[in-house]
């Protein structure tokens, strides 16, 4: 999933922006409210994590101008502003959610993922399956023929990536950017090395074999034989 952090705090973004990469989220960070209003305006987003006191464009605007606009995509205000009134106001004007500094980042990866949660479509499940491998969205975590395999936040992005794209070949360039948030770079072998790690963990003990290479195109999951 992809977020948008819009803080100009430069250690702050930086903080936010590691550890919610290393929680398995495709992260963009703009330092300014004029950056910040352009991605959430032209963006496609998950959620989008907002400082209300920002140079140029503030974050009450940016709000205002995305539900103006009638894009619900959920909004976590993470300010210092700790006033009532600032909670009441940001609220009413469609934040999701309130976050005052100085926060917990446990704290607020629970309340990430928990709007991530409530904002999926009510039809849309909770859980993944092909084959005998499963999914699980809410709770992070995979299992095969009933057997919990154990995946890092990286491995996880993977594998959901893979799964919910079932059967069709992903070049390596769009898992780049999808999971690692990089331009594929045809010198490193980050992609092949993490699609073995996965491969391990998910086929090597089971049958069928989902992961499969598509020789010179890239990966695709999928019941069937190898491409």
């Amino acid at each position: 999933m992809k977020l948008l952090v819009v803080e100009d705090e430069t250690k702050t973004g930086d903080y936010l922006r590691q550890g919610l990469s290393e929680a398995g989220f495709v992260v963009d960070l703009a330092r300014n409210g004029l950056d910040g209003h352009h991605l959430a305006m032209t963006g496609e987003y998950d959620l989008i994590v907002l400082d209300v006191m920002l140079p140029d464009v503030d974050g009450w605007r940016i709000l205002r101008a995305l539900r103006d606009s009638a894009r619900t995509v959920p909004v976590l205000f993470l300010t210092a502003r700790s006033s009532v009134e600032d909670r009441v106001k940001g609220l009413e004007l469609g934040a999701d959610d309130y976050l005052v500094k100085p926060f917990a980042f446990t704290e607020l990866l629970a309340r990430v993922r928990t709007l991530l949660r409530r904002g999926r479509d009510a039809a849309a499940p909770e859980q993944l399956q092909v084959a005998d491998l499963v999914v699980d969205l809410a709770r992070h975590r995979a299992m095969r023929a009933g057997q919990r395999i154990n995946l890092s936040s990286k491995e996880f992005a993977l594998l959901e990536l893979l799964v919910r794209r079932r059967g069709e070949v992903l070049p390596r360039s769009v898992i780049a950017s999808q999971v690692w948030d990089m331009n594929f770079d045809s010198d490193t072998n980050v992609i092949d090395v993490a699609i073995r790690r996965l491969r391990a963990k998910v086929d090597d003990a089971f049958s069928p074999k989902l992961i499969h290479t598509v020789r010179g195109m890239g990966y695709v999951l999928d019941v069937g034989d190898e491409g």
